[in-house]
């Protein structure tokens, strides 16, 4: 027992240091600095008393200690400084032994429970149970709750190789499931590093939790080292950003946190001052139970009944369809089926009703197929569910239109809609197909099917086009279309190659998922990893373009590090391929759009996954059953014709 009564151990320290030398040693999850001075060794803790400095990378000097940062002087063997003052670390007995050197310290007591461990558990019960992100400095209080909770099975820790991959890695994961998952960084730079995945979970509608840590609030607002207002950062793009601090209910914060995100599809944003996280507390987590609403309500009977009118009136609907009406699949193939009408989709929704089915059209829009703009052309109604009207969706404002959305400003956002019907997607489509009695719509199958004739005609001209510059994007979906699982999500990034997969990627049914109104290149592998850790059991593909790739590359180690078996396909063309075009388009020349890439196949298998290169279309077939027969994470390195997209 020590002085103070508390159990000790002696431990043996692996290596201890030449004469007139110190270094830092790991003894039983603590550091120390050993030091050998005289012929003898000293143990010291490892943190100088008045600024933590790391002891054993100081120095000794005329048979002292010096500190690294600030050059304080301490014995090596007993920690007193010379002057004799009481500012010394603490001494630790060292006994040399015959089969080594030994140490004697307290043992290990078990950490209190903290604000941080309150904060998590909360979280936790509100169903977050997925976090990526980088530890650092000032988020460890933070980061050793995460630790324990996942210790305990409650939670999934990824640690990213930039925060940037965190924050699209979590808004893929709430686009694909509707819960949030969180993402976590340090004060200042891992913090703002954040920023542009959140705002593409904001505009897109992702619940997403973000934490940051953040400096002691002693020196908050002082010009700290990594003192940024955070609040002030994060308050355009978060639904809400609260700090956390010593008095706060801790609980409380981390609950509402998680009920703006999810009632509010957006970011909710928690700072955690480095002193609070640490703090002990026993406050019990706060449950969800009572806390959320039941947001599957009907619009008005009224409304429902002229939207209901208009759809028997009307001789050919179109139903189109986004990303709101993912979870209304059933009632949209029943209503299409009632009506015998075309399923177009917005990108964001492609695949909600698959391409072989004989009333699916594909997508409509800048990345779609004529088959659904034909569609919509020939129509007399537009139903349009969960879309948001953008201006790439290439919804015709010149139709008539009644219009289904569960957010009272979707409704006429961009322009007026014949009937606005407010209400939970599901809900209304069940609705209205109970008042379609006496419809006079024509069965458009047939032209469904003629029109799905001349554009695979069309897409298997185009594969077979060949330039000797590469493959044909035509070429690569077609083979991806082949070999791609019907139960795969596929996550896509910005470029060419995205309007390409969305003209000729014929969906069995895939969600994908993109980075829909922010359109931020580099979204593609990290929402890859997203959707892997959101469903687990499902394979999942990315589909990106070299630029896109080469912003976030080194997260292929991050899912090599935990087993994600990402299937990706990469397009390569040398270039910003889609900036080119728009130069083009602008009669500008092409300027500063070229790319020095490495052969990325080889850069895969550098990193420890399968990287598999196609130069030509003759080699796709067979690259892409390697590709999905590979265990891990794989590669598919497509070296692509720029031009024939």
């Amino acid at each position: 027992m020590s002085e103070a009564g508390r159990a000790t151990s002696w431990h043996r320290i692996d290596e201890t240091p030449d004469e007139g030398r110190v270094r830092t040693a790991v003894v039983d999850g603590r550091t120390l600095a050993v030091a050998r001075c005289g012929g003898k060794i000293g143990a010291l803790d490892n943190h100088c008393p008045h600024q933590g400095g790391p002891l054993g990378e100081g120095s000794i000097e005329n048979g002292l200690l010096r500190c690294p940062w600030h050059g304080y002087d301490y014995d090596p063997l007993t920690g007193t400084p010379p002057e004799g003052f009481s500012d010394a670390p603490r001494a630790f007995p060292v006994q040399e032994r015959a089969d080594g050197t030994y140490v004697e310290l307290p043992d290990v007591v078990e950490r209190p429970r903290s604000v941080s461990d309150v904060l998590v558990e909360t979280l936790v019960a509100w169903g977050v149970d997925t976090v990526f992100g980088m530890v650092g400095h000032s988020n460890l209080g933070f980061a050793e709750a995460l630790r324990r909770a996942e210790e305990r099975g409650e939670l999934r820790f990824v640690g990213i190789r930039h925060e940037g991959a965190a924050a699209f890695a979590a808004s893929a994961y709430g686009k694909l499931t509707g819960r949030p998952a969180a993402c976590f960084a340090i004060a200042g730079p891992g913090s703002t590093n954040l920023l542009t995945g959140l705002y593409d979970a904001k505009l897109d509608g992702a619940p997403v939790l973000a934490i940051s840590g953040q400096v002691p609030s002693s020196v908050l607002g002082r010009g700290a080292f990594q003192d940024v207002d955070l609040s002030a950062v994060f308050r355009d793009v978060a639904v809400s950003t609260v700090t956390v601090h010593a008095g706060s209910d801790h609980a409380e914060l981390a609950a509402t946190a998680v009920k703006h995100a999810v009632d509010g599809r957006g970011v909710a944003h928690l700072v955690l001052p480095d002193e609070v996280q640490d703090r002990p507390s026993d406050a019990p987590a706060a449950p969800p139970r009572g806390r959320r609403a039941d947001l599957a309500v009907a619009p008005p009977a009224a409304l429902l009944d002229t939207a209901a009118r208009a759809l028997r009136d009307a001789r050919r609907p179109v139903l189109v369809v986004g990303q709101g009406a993912r979870g209304a699949l059933d009632e949209v193939r029943a209503l299409a089926e009632r009506l015998g009408a075309p399923v177009l989709t917005t990108f964001r929704a492609k695949g909600l009703l698959p391409d072989t089915h004989p009333l699916g059209a594909g997508v409509l829009g800048r990345s779609g197929t004529p088959v659904a703009s034909w569609l919509m052309n020939e129509s007399d109604l537009l139903l349009v569910v969960g879309a948001s009207f953008a201006n790439h969706t290439g919804i015709a404002p010149y139709k008539p239109i009644v219009q289904v959305d569960d957010a009272p400003s979707a409704i006429g956002r961009f322009h007026p809609v014949e009937v606005g019907l407010l209400g939970d997607a599901a809900v209304t489509l069940r609705a209205l197909a109970a008042g379609l009695d006496g419809a006079q719509a024509v069965d458009q199958r047939p032209d469904v099917a003629a029109r799905w004739a001349i554009w695979r005609a069309e897409k298997a001209r185009r594969a077979a086009d060949d330039r000797g510059r590469g493959v044909a994007s035509a070429a690569v979906f077609a083979a991806l279309g082949a070999q791609c699982p019907a139960d795969a999500v596929i996550a896509v990034d910005v470029g060419n190659h995205a309007y390409s997969f969305g003209r000729y990627f014929e969906s069995a049914g895939q969600p994908v998922l993109m980075s829909g109104y922010l359109g931020s290149i580099g979204f593609g592998y990290p929402a890859a990893m997203g959707a892997h850790l959101a469903c687990p059991d499902r394979p999942v593909v990315a589909v990106t373009g070299d630029g896109g790739f080469g912003q976030y590359l080194a997260e292929l180690t991050t899912a090599v590090r935990y087993g994600m078996p990402v299937k990706h396909v990469l397009l390569d063309n040398g270039a910003l391929g889609k900036i080119s075009k728009e130069q083009l388009g602008a009669r500008l020349p092409v300027w500063q759009t070229s790319l020095v890439n490495p052969d990325f196949a080889g850069y895969a298998r550098l990193c420890g996954a399968a990287g598999i290169p196609v130069h030509r279309a003759d080699e796709l077939d067979d690259a892409m059953k390697e590709l999905f027969a590979a265990d891990g994470p794989a590669l598919l390195h497509v070296h692509a014709d720029g031009e024939l997209v």
